[in-house]
């Protein structure tokens, strides 16, 4: 799904009571769109978790991901650093 599209679908399911978080590859998009709750990760597109074959990896983007959940509502931009992935 589009990154803009993603963004439009999350505010609405807010407004529905159903606490969403995106997980966004273009930084640009986000602040424009401004999601609820966001993760802005820079990894290419088709990677939204990193690399293939990479479980700490990805289990770490999850993880920064849901613990957004608990944010209040925003909207909130969280930049993730794949250096604190293991």
């Amino acid at each position: 799904m589009c990154n803009q599209t993603v963004s439009l679908v999350a505010a609405e399911c807010e407004r529905r009571g159903i606490t969403t978080v995106v997980l966004q590859l273009l930084r640009e998009v986000a602040e424009r769109m401004r999601p609820p709750r966001a993760l802005f990760v820079p990894f290419r597109h088709g990677f939204p978790l990193d690399r293939p074959n990479a479980a700490p990896r990805q289990r770490a983007v999850l993880e920064a991901m849901l613990a957004l959940a608990d944010a209040p509502r925003g909207p909130v931009l969280v930049e993730y650093h794949a250096a604190n992935a293991t």
